[in-house]
């Protein structure tokens, strides 16, 4: 370790003092010998000290209330963050260590580093907010071990802080083809673990993000996906994630001693966590933290650390809404594959298009049009084709008569993880769905954790994690196909969302945590909570295909173990609370005719933003988002709450103040409770103002959802 950080001197003071030798008979014996060693002594210590002596720097936001220190103590890179004095994280190792190179980290040093300021905006095409602001401090830090070097860069912005990894090419590495990370040393450490409380799922699962979330304190956490949000002892409220995951592995937490969160790569089958070479970047390891849960809610921190879009005019990317041929499998009215009960039919399709041109839906999800469902599709993905159609379903036909009533059709692509099987026939799916008009398809990865089926270049087949670098690459990849054809893609089963909607606006939604469907068959289905958690975690991370809007709350009778465990309006507001720019209204079409005033609010809220507020909220007990339409000045709000009952009062300020406003408010009725009366609901006017506080009463997992249009 000392001739390497010598090696950082000149070469002639290095040379000097590494090759002046003494004769080990001479110590002992020789006055000459002796004055020799002291002088080299004196030499080594005045040259190394500078060296020696640990170097830390610092990082602030833009409004000083985060800080960032990043040192080099014990000839290691650790960093520690802090929140309006409070430590969130504290000393945390830095590092990777590969299979080729050993560990970048461990006696390496601070070498260089520099700084900068970014101020400005940028304009999403679709969004919760139309136009995001992009503040933060940077700070860039090489070190390095005399031989290798590597570098570190953060980014602190008002709403919490990035970091990132950089292994450059340099010399020394001119003939190395291929790098193996065989473990990334990030960690996460947190201060009194057993006082701080946790929202989280497990990671590594066999039901990759399909879990109802634990709320524990942090020291039992064990291991976790991320979005990974918790709250300290002092109060602050923070989120572990990650931004633009691309080309490695997705990270999860694995807790070791309490608090001590350390990121963990998902593997290969083969065992190594990432295959790159020098001139790599890692994705950003993100902490967004915030004063209140709200807070986290108003974040646009996991976007800022995305590239700009890359695939140029999405002009053809449209938010909307639609319906499908969807939960009438759920419920097993109809099948995915052929017979009888077949629900992909021509004539059902026509049908359902015909709905949704008469209540202002702009698109028709058809689910189990393709062959290969019949039988146990689960397991059987190697039979799927995406280009051949039942006989009963006539893909030009239906596209055909859609134009004619103003409603696409959207696309459905199950794999059942068999990917090679889908990537072999990509090319073919999309043509032909352009060439039919199709401007947006739902993909599906139905497929335990670790089961993901490869075939690999000797025809051996593999199988793989969602979340493994193979599987982040193959989703993208189909985003990237997709985009060349003018195809909008939201996928389910997928790889979480990292903000890649920044780079690659096609990549519409996604899924990626328990949907509506858990309801028709889960066990145990959505509990009330589960819709008060989801913003402050999964939802931080992008946003969500959840398929809301179910009316027939209850198919089998309130007392049956599978059915919606929320009010009729506790429905409506999800459609502000969980942001999607594609919304489905995802009951049966003869649930809504039955109850036409409340599929009103369904019909009128938009799916693109101008701006949104959390205006309220506790995580896993309730919340208040209101959200300003793009197209025009109407805003909107949606409150829910866990399976208690509250009051909320929410201030107008963020109205326009010199503006009346006609509110029309869908709520909960005064009987109203999941359980026992789900569908008692009102539906009001009042006129309200930016000076007035509207008072909400949510029922037991109940919910309101407010239009409020300028007058």
């Amino acid at each position: 370790m000392g001739l390497n950080r010598l090696r950082l001197l000149s070469p002639s003071i290095f040379n000097a003092l590494s090759f002046t030798q003494v004769h080990p008979a001479a110590k002992l014996t020789s006055p000459q010998a002796c004055c020799q060693s002291m002088a080299i002594i004196a030499a080594l210590a005045t040259c190394y000290a500078p060296f020696a002596q640990a170097q830390t720097l610092q990082l602030s936001s833009p409004d000083a209330h985060i800080k960032v220190l990043l040192a080099d103590d014990n000839a290691k890179p650790h960093y520690q963050v802090s929140f309006r004095g409070e430590t969130v994280i504290d000393s945390s190792r830095l590092g990777l260590v590969f299979k080729q190179l050993g560990e970048l980290g461990q006696d390496f040093t601070l070498l260089s580093h520099s700084t900068s300021h970014h101020d400005s905006q940028w304009q999403q095409p679709w969004g919760e907010r139309e136009t995001v602001d992009d503040k933060y401090s940077a700070l860039s830090a090489t070190f390095s071990n005399g031989t290798l070097s590597f570098e570190i860069e953060f980014k602190a912005f008002n709403d919490g802080i990035g970091f990132r990894y950089r292994v450059p090419k340099q010399s020394g590495l001119e003939e190395v083809t291929q790098l193996d990370i065989t473990n990334e040393l990030s960690e996460f450490n947190v201060i009194d673990a057993k006082h701080a409380k946790a929202w989280w799922i497990p990671g590594r699962g066999w039901n990759r993000y399909e879990y109802l979330y634990n709320t524990t304190s942090l020291d039992k956490v064990d291991r976790a996906h991320t979005p990974f949000t918790f709250k300290t002892a002092k109060g602050t409220h923070v989120s572990i994630h990650e931004a633009a995951l691309i080309d490695y592995a997705a990270m999860v937490l694995d807790q070791g001693r309490d608090g001590k969160l350390k990121a963990d790569l998902t593997p290969w089958s083969d065992g190594i966590l990432v295959k790159t070479s020098p001139g790599f970047t890692t994705p950003w390891r993100t902490i967004q933290i915030a004063d209140s849960a709200t807070g986290l809610l108003n974040s646009d921190l996991i976007l800022n650390l995305n590239e700009p879009n890359k695939i140029g005019d999405v002009s053809w990317v449209k938010p909307g809404k639609y319906v499908g041929i969807w939960w009438g499998m759920h419920l097993g009215e109809n099948t995915w594959g052929s017979g009888d009960k077949h629900g992909a039919t021509s004539s059902e399709t026509k049908r359902y298009m015909d709905f949704a041109s008469q209540y202002g839906f702009d698109g028709v999800l058809v689910e189990g049009w393709n062959e290969g469902w019949d039988g146990s599709w689960y397991e059987n993905g190697d039979v799927f084709s995406f280009t051949n159609a039942y006989k009963d379903f006539d893909l030009a036909a239906v596209t055909a008569y859609g134009a004619t009533k103003n409603v696409r059709l959207v696309g459905h692509h199950e794999t059942s993880g068999s990917v090679s099987n889908y990537r072999k026939q990509m090319s073919a799916a999309y043509d032909l769905y352009k060439k039919h008009g199709v401007t947006q398809v739902k993909t599906g990865y139905v497929a335990d954790g670790a089961q993901i089926k490869r075939v690999d270049e000797q025809g051996i087949v593999r199988h793989e994690w969602h979340d493994g670098q193979f599987m982040v690459n193959e989703y993208l990849h189909s985003a990237t196909e997709a985009a060349k054809r003018g195809i909008s893609i939201n996928t389910h089963e997928p790889i979480k969302d990292t903000g890649l909607r920044r780079t690659y606006p096609n990549w519409i939604a996604r899924e990626g945590a328990r949907g509506q469907e858990y309801n028709a068959w889960g066990t145990p289905p959505n509990n009330p909570e589960h819709t008060a958690i989801l913003p402050f975690t999964r939802m931080l991370a992008g946003p969500m295909d959840f398929t809301p809007g179910i009316f027939n709350l209850a198919p089998e009778g309130l007392d049956a173990v599978n059915r919606v465990q929320t009010t009729l309006t506790k429905q409506l507001a999800l459609y502000v609370v969980l942001y999607s720019p594609i919304q489905m209204a995802a009951d049966l079409p003869r649930n809504y005719v039955q109850r036409l005033d409340a599929f009103q609010f369904i019909r009128d809220v938009p799916t693109d933003w101008r701006q949104s507020i959390a205006l309220a909220g506790e995580v896993g007990d309730f919340v208040a988002i209101a959200r300003q339409a793009k197209a025009n000045d109407e805003w909107f709000i949606g409150a829910l709450s866990d399976e208690n009952s509250r009051e909320l009062r929410l201030k107008l300020d963020f109205l326009d103040k010199d503006r009346t406003y006609q509110a029309q408010i869908y709520r909960d009725g005064p009987k109203a409770h999941w359980l026992t009366n789900p569908y008692d609901y009102v539906i009001e006017t009042k006129t309200l103002t930016a000076k007035d506080s509207l008072t909400l009463t949510l029922a037991a997992s109940g919910g309101a959802a407010i239009r409020l249009l300028p007058l």
